[in-house]
């Protein structure tokens, strides 16, 4: 690993916006696959476009759009500069950080973007998208609908999952900062001296650490879908309670819904977030010698 350190500011503003970006580009898959994963009747990822746009129109598809912008730029943010934190606090005397050691500073990381932005931001994300597929959605917006959670939940209304959440954000982290460290190493080894991992390279390297972290933490994604659904009271009692009734009445299969659409979403949002970042830190001369 190099051994030059991001600045703190610089590391959370290259975040922020790379994580607005991803956000935006890639929204109608993660509208998708939160979609399939609710109760009820089992709908293919076209099955769901096609019935929203014959419904919403293109909007549609963008429904708790802006919730996620929000809490993925600031999860993104709070990813980059507690991952460069923990990692240089792992790293030898020569700056290098080892694979394992890389695995605890991603778990570290996801762990802290969950309580901080993922949780609540999710939690909203997903009852706007529950409740835009009712015949009369009673949420006009991000700001109508967060105020109305809060007003029927209390505080704890935007927190709901918060555990599956922390555990699938921290092996995300884990999986994806390890997988794209490690590869990231090995192509800046046979690279001529001097010369930068080109944005093409950290884009694919960026893509398969988000192929790798899906198939490994799709069970915790379906589980945090169903436990912020708008009716996860009534059929949930905690998150251990989901996951035994999903498997005993829908069958382990169905702990892999979404898969298509998020590892479409991840493959994309670990190229897009990589590239961006490392092009913002560079543009804004965010690395010093540590």
């Amino acid at each position: 690993m190099s051994s030059k350190k991001e600045k703190p500011l610089h590391s959370l503003t290259a975040g922020a916006i790379a994580g607005a970006v991803e956000a935006f580009v890639t929204y109608p898959t993660e509208f998708v696959k939160t979609r399939s994963q609710f109760e009820g009747k089992k709908e293919s990822p076209i099955a769901i476009i096609k019935d929203t746009l014959r419904t919403r129109g293109v909007t549609g598809l963008y429904s708790g759009c802006t919730a996620l912008m929000v809490g993925n730029s600031l999860k993104a943010g709070v990813r980059f500069v507690s991952y460069d934190h923990f990692k240089h606090m792992l790293a030898d005397k020569q700056g290098k950080v080892s694979a394992p050691r890389s695995l605890l500073a991603g778990l570290g990381a996801g762990m802290m973007e969950a309580v901080f932005a993922v949780t609540p931001s999710e939690t909203i994300k997903t009852k706007l998208i529950d409740d835009a597929k009712r015949p009369d959605p009673q949420y006009r917006g991000l700001i109508h609908g967060t105020t109305q959670i809060i007003k029927q939940e209390g505080l704890s209304g935007i927190y709901r999952g918060l555990f599956p959440v922390m555990m699938r954000q921290g092996a995300n982290s884990a999986v994806r900062f390890t997988t794209y460290t490690t590869l990231r190493q090995y192509v800046a080894t046979r690279m001529p001296p001097g010369q930068s991992v080109p944005s093409s390279f950290t884009f694919g390297i960026g893509a398969v650490a988000g192929l790798v972290t899906v198939y490994t933490t799709m069970p915790l994604d379906v589980i945090k879908t169903r436990m912020q659904s708008l009716t996860a009271r009534q059929h949930y009692r905690n998150s251990f309670h989901c996951a035994y009734r999903i498997f005993t009445e829908e069958g382990l299969v169905r702990f892999w819904t979404g898969t298509t659409p998020r590892l479409v979403r991840l493959m994309l949002s670990g190229g897009i977030v990589f590239t961006v970042y490392e092009n913002i830190i560079k543009l804004i001369g965010g690395r010093e010698q540590s």
